[in-house]
């Protein structure tokens, strides 16, 4: 049970940097909203949200899943102030999932310099549940469906004319919250969910050198 209450921390810090990484990129290009909120400061308890950072990570944990998930509040921004108009948005909800990335890449090399180093077993483990936490934050916040980040990454590699589809959708789905969560949870469930377990145990087993 520690080391699940150990996990459950480890994974507010990566969803907490997750989203202090868009405030300071939205900050870099031009748009105070995020600091002036104090949202920019690594204290957990600015961000976290009752239901996404302790109830479902917990949730998981009773219920013995292989994967531990959770969510820190969204991190507020104008894009109108972005010096960058026509990527801003892109680098903004990009620079979350690239922090995982980097936490994942760190504890892999920590894993595979764990001989090296003398780390123990227990640490090496640790590390490896941080990779796959991290990988799995990063591939899911990158998914293509609004609100998740991937959507507002998605549009700059689009055709004109399917963007503006997609922006069409984009902006529907972000009106209707629930609406898009419900289609977000179907599709990981149902559709995306096999997919994204296989592609992140694969990218963990890379970074750790397994």
């Amino acid at each position: 049970m520690e080391a699940q209450i150990v996990l459950i921390i480890i994974l507010i810090l990566s969803v907490v940097l997750h989203e202090v990484a868009h405030g300071y990129a939205a900050w870099k290009l031009g748009d105070p909203t995020a600091k002036l909120q104090g949202r920019l400061s690594l204290n957990p308890l600015v961000h976290i949200d009752p239901l996404m950072s302790v109830i479902v990570p917990g949730m998981l944990v009773l219920s013995g899943s292989p994967f531990l998930f959770g969510a820190a509040r969204p991190v507020p921004y104008n894009p109108y102030n972005f010096s960058d108009q026509k990527y801003g948005e892109a680098k903004v909800a990009a620079a979350g999932p690239a922090v995982n990335i980097l936490i994942a890449v760190v504890f892999g090399v920590l894993v595979q310099l764990s001989g090296t180093l003398g780390l123990s077993e227990t640490f090496v483990s640790l590390s490896y549940s941080i990779i796959i936490m991290n990988i799995f934050l990063a591939l899911f916040n990158l998914l293509p469906i609004p609100p998740l980040d991937g959507s507002k990454v998605l549009p700059i590699v689009l055709p004109f004319t399917l963007r503006m589809r997609y922006q069409g959708l984009r902006n529907y789905l972000e009106h209707n919250v629930g609406l898009a969560f419900l289609l977000i949870i179907f599709l990981v469930f149902f559709i995306l969910g096999t997919p994204l377990y296989y592609l992140t145990l694969a990218i963990a087993g890379l970074l750790a050198g397994f």
